[in-house]
């Protein structure tokens, strides 16, 4: 059935495809954003399968727009305005319920929650520069301890060396990241990088 101009404007949108189809680093960024972005939504939905399903909405939205979006902007940020217009749609469905918040109190939390990402993600590209200047041994031995399903008893059995050295390398180079981390979270609030 053809869509006419009397229909619903979101079922254009929600049918239409990008200009172009996203490349690589779009996808990317969009896959590797989904628990992030599920995460966001579920700080403000009670349920986890309204959540769920507002991400779902919400990817429907991303993709649509995908050409809108700049590469080298921040896409979590980006994503997560989406969802929040989302959230908010979903809001105004549930109304009736009491449980519901006020819309400015739910743009409060976007908010803060927008600002713990952007922090997050400045954090861990500081914790990625700090792992680049380890030792090659050092950082390969990090990798190794937080790989899925590795021990640190696993590790010593496979290098041959003492359970106790394993561990005690482990906290001296977990001490020289968060030395790192810390004077360069130091030197930004200073206003100056490192």
């Amino acid at each position: 059935m053809p869509i006419t101009d009397s229909q619903d404007s979101t079922s254009d949108e929600i049918f239409a495809l990008p200009n172009a189809p996203p490349g690589s680093d779009f996808v990317q960024l969009f896959t590797r954003g989904q628990r992030r972005l599920f995460l966001f939504i579920l700080s403000h939905v009670p349920n986890p399968i309204e959540a769920e399903e507002i991400l779902q909405e919400t990817n429907v939205v991303i993709w649509t727009k995908c050409d809108r979006f700049q590469m080298g902007t921040n896409f979590l940020a980006w994503a997560c305005q989406i969802a929040n217009y989302e959230i908010l749609k979903y809001r105004d469905r549930c109304r009736r319920d009491k449980l519901c918040f006020s819309d400015e109190f739910i743009k409060h939390i976007s908010d803060a929650a927008t600002e713990r990402f952007e922090e997050s993600d400045h954090r861990r590209r500081i914790l990625n520069e700090c792992l680049s200047k380890l030792r090659r041994e050092d950082r390969e031995l990090v990798q190794r301890r937080y790989a899925p399903g590795e021990s640190g008893k696993g590790i010593a059995k496979q290098l041959g060396r003492p359970v106790n050295s394993v561990y005690q390398s482990l906290g001296r180079i977990r001490r020289t990241l968060l030395e790192c981390v810390n004077r360069h979270l130091s030197a930004d609030a200073a206003g100056h990088g490192i």
